[in-house]
């Protein structure tokens, strides 16, 4: 049996803490390369650290089976044209600091073309289907504990730094600086939150507050209310404890403060802890990678199992081989609160999406297309999804099949 009465906690981090920033970059590099050819294979790693930026990885840009020269020629094309995207990527998360700024840091760039052996694997032919960019499990949740059918230990500590972030970009707070970090702990009753035991948030800042040190305790004065904002009446209570930037002060921060690399916040990215993760990364990926586009896709059908009533939790897994089209498992879990045998929605899921291939999957959800760096800050998941094809796994299109199914 489950429990249900328990204290669960998630994190989050900010667009400009480190990981973030790295994540930030490699994303802009996918979309660089999607926006010229939507079959373009990315796999970049990008580390941050004081005034450095440093990508490196393995790229394509030629569509399979053009001519070696016509795809060397464009991916260099390409390649030549990312300092200045990459450097406008800083910029818009605001890092104008003596010890990180978008103008200022040294950058260097070591992408080179794909793996000749890993291409043959993926790349369709005459013989076999695209097949899965490398082996691996991967994994997607939704409950109904928040709107965005997402965890609500992490929804809110995105929401709290989401505001901090907007809040900064418009200069209505204007100490704030990049980097920050939250993180929201809940008390739980019959499965449901009940209440706020405790909220950390850490966030860099100038050194004043107008004409007054900026202290620990005067940001707390400052960001206190929009936080309180964003809770619903009632979660927070007078026994609620807060902890704003409790080692002191924070002005050192970015990757001036600590280096960022690619694919190090996997957990925030996802579920904050309320679900199992495969452990592969999202950001610096093309959608071949099925450590993304099958994560997304496990988080569609999850969350659309959720929205159609048929479970209050759901969690999918799938698993496939390099090289191998076809999916080599699928499981669902409805954590004892289904109203369907999971063992018929593992047959009729997969189908729902053309079969589980890489191919198939980014055809449903349109993936081939220039929509990652929005993701790499505040979640790939719990989204709105917008006009131009961004987080169209958090639409809901399946339900009145589903209902259909029950």
């Amino acid at each position: 049996m489950s429990r249900s009465n328990y204290i669960f906690t998630s994190e989050s981090v900010s667009e400009g803490h480190p990981d973030k920033v790295a994540d930030r970059i490699s994303d802009t590099v996918v979309d660089a390369f999607l926006a010229v050819e939507p079959e373009a294979r990315v796999a970049c790693e990008t580390l941050v650290t004081t005034n450095r930026i440093v990508l490196a990885g393995e790229v394509r840009a030629g569509r399979p089976g053009g001519s070696k020269a016509e795809n060397k020629a464009l991916t260099r094309d390409i390649v030549k044209s990312l300092e200045p995207k990459v450097r406008q990527a800083i910029k818009d998360i605001g890092y104008e600091q003596k010890g990180f700024h978008w103008a200022k840091a040294k950058y260097a760039c070591y992408l080179h073309p794909q793996s000749a052996h890993i291409a043959q694997g993926v790349d369709a032919n005459d013989k076999k289907d695209e097949g899965a960019g490398d082996q691996g499990i991967m994994f997607g949740y939704a409950c109904d504990e928040t709107p965005a059918l997402m965890p609500a230990t992490l929804q809110y500590s995105h929401d709290i730094l989401r505001r901090m972030a907007e809040l900064r970009h418009s200069g209505e707070v204007p100490v704030l600086e990049p980097d920050a970090k939250s993180q929201v702990t809940l008390r739980y009753e019959d499965g449901r939150p009940v209440e706020v035991l405790q909220i950390v948030v850490s966030t860099q800042h100038k050194k004043r507050i107008g004409l007054h040190s900026a202290t620990p305790k005067r940001i707390e004065g400052v960001i206190r209310p929009y936080i309180e904002a964003l809770f619903p009446h009632g979660l927070l209570t007078k026994k609620t404890k807060w902890h704003i930037n409790p080692t002191g002060r924070f002005e050192i921060g970015g990757p001036d403060g600590d280096a960022g690399l690619t694919g190090r916040k996997i957990i925030v990215d996802t579920y904050g802890g309320a679900a199992p993760h495969g452990g592969g990364a999202f950001s610096g990926k093309d959608p071949t990678k099925v450590d993304r586009s099958a994560a997304y896709a496990c988080r569609y059908l999850a969350r659309n199992v959720v929205a159609a009533g048929l479970a209050r939790k759901c969690t999918i897994q799938i698993s496939y081989a390099i090289g191998v089209a076809e999916p080599l498992s699928f499981y669902v879990d409805l954590h004892e609160t289904g109203e369907i045998d999971p063992a018929k929605l593992e047959l009729a899921l997969p189908e729902m999406i053309g079969g589980a291939t890489p191919r198939a999957i980014r055809e449903h959800l349109g993936l081939n297309r220039p929509i990652y760096a929005r993701t790499a800050a505040y979640g790939h998941f719990g989204r709105q999804p917008d006009n131009e094809g961004g987080f169209s796994w958090e639409r809901d299109t399946l339900v009145e099949q589903l209902k259909s199914l029950a």
